[in-house]
């Protein structure tokens, strides 16, 4: 894969930012729970990032219809670098800084990565042949991962080490050496068509979503898998382990791991295997999310922690099995030059149906116990399944029919 250039400098520029994401969210949860002593403000961190996400989601198709896809990817980082070198000037020297300030900041920077990640996406296509876009998917989601699981144990060590106002200066490193990797890319084809309204440019995602089966019902699954998937976040697993397994906290940092570990299986085997996944998509399709249904089931029934981490794993590697075959379906369904309004949208409906999902699970969990919580995760993931069970005939590589 990394004799392909552009695919190399699109993976190694991503990679970068990612790195720098997770350095600055631990450096700057760090920095606001010891200037506030508070939970709320601490949550509300991720949640800003989201609901700015979310928002950038929403209006990101207006600037892809405008500039060139790579220099919006390009300057789109730059930007990071310039908001992330201000909110380090300001709170390095522990200053009064108002906090709506530091927010502000925090919200332009969910607002650059709410377009930069579908962009991404986008030019995946671009750079590499249909017949590599399996294999193509499952190296660039195999790199995620593997930054995933370790940056989260590196930021923690770094940040005992250096502290947090040192991680900053690291992180704004990191998003130039990501700027300058992601210049380098060559340009990709835009499209000269006449540009419509604001309004009819913002929709013209979702329209192409409804009027498309494959993606309508892509979409369907989009949503449940947003609000199942909303059990496998930090909050939640902590009160498992504590509520349900009742073991030590140090069970609740092998679940996740073991949960990124399952992830990067699934993107391996994805890529070894892309003939197979290639030739077989929907049968691959369907088990991975019948697997992603019995791991949940499983998980939520046990009360062993080791058996935890094996359901655990066995759910990463299950739900990134089903990934890679519907990015890649995703991927052939629409036009190269509508392929970032679909990504848009899909992205703008996974992220606002997350936010609103974590406050109902954490909800639930709190009213009723946390075994019920994976237990509804459980039956959305069935309910998926038979989604796909029911539209093999839809799901195929390559389908662009549009009703």
């Amino acid at each position: 894969m990394f004799r392909n250039k552009n695919f190399a400098l699109l993976v190694s520029g991503q990679s970068l930012a990612n790195m720098g994401d997770i350095l600055y969210i631990t450096s700057i949860i760090s920095m606001i729970y010891q200037w506030t002593g508070s939970s709320f403000y601490t949550a509300f961190v991720p949640f800003t990032i989201t609901s700015a996400m979310f928002l950038s989601s929403l209006l990101s198709p207006l600037a892809m219809n405008r500039w060139n896809l790579k220099w919006l990817l390009t300057f789109s980082q730059v930007g990071k670098t310039i908001i992330i070198i201000l909110l380090t000037l300001l709170v390095t020297e522990m200053v009064a800084v108002p906090f709506i300030i530091v927010f502000l900041l925090i919200a332009g920077i969910g607002l650059l990565d709410g377009c930069a990640n579908p962009i991404s996406q986008t030019l995946i296509p671009h750079y590499v042949n249909s017949e590599q876009l399996v294999k193509a998917n499952g190296f660039f989601d195999t790199i995620t991962q593997i930054i995933q699981a370790g940056m989260w144990f590196i930021s923690s060590l770094l940040l005992i080490r250096i502290g947090s106002n040192s991680l900053l200066w690291v992180v704004i490193g990191l998003f130039f050496l990501s700027s300058c990797f992601l210049s380098f890319l060559n340009n990709v084809q835009s499209s000269n068509e006449k540009q419509p309204s604001p309004f009819v440019e913002m929709k013209e995602g979702w329209h192409i979503l409804y009027r498309t089966p494959i993606l309508r019902k892509m979409a369907y699954i989009e949503g449940l898998d947003s609000i199942a998937a909303t059990v496998w976040i930090a909050a939640i697993l902590y009160v498992f382990v504590s509520e349900r397994l009742q073991a030590d906290h140090q069970w609740w940092g092998w679940i996740n791991g073991t949960f990124f570990l399952g992830l990067i299986l699934g993107s391996l085997y994805c890529m070894k295997y892309a003939n197979v996944v290639e030739n077989k998509i929907r049968k691959v399709f369907l088990l991975g999310a019948i697997a992603a249904f019995f791991s949940t089931f499983l998980f939520a029934l046990n009360t062993i922690p080791v058996i935890a981490l094996i359901l655990a794993f066995s759910f990463g590697a299950s739900m990134q099995i089903k990934g890679i075959p519907q990015h890649t379906m995703i991927q052939t369904s629409v036009s190269l030059t509508q392929l970032s309004k679909v990504y848009a949208a899909l992205g703008a409906l996974g992220t606002g149906i997350f936010a609103l999902s974590s406050l109902l699970m954490g909800w639930l969990a709190e009213t009723f116990n946390v075994q019920l919580v994976f237990l509804f995760s459980a039956a959305l993931m069935a309910m998926i399944s038979i989604l796909i069970k029911v539209n093999q005939q839809v799901f195929v590589k390559g389908n662009v029919k549009q009703t």
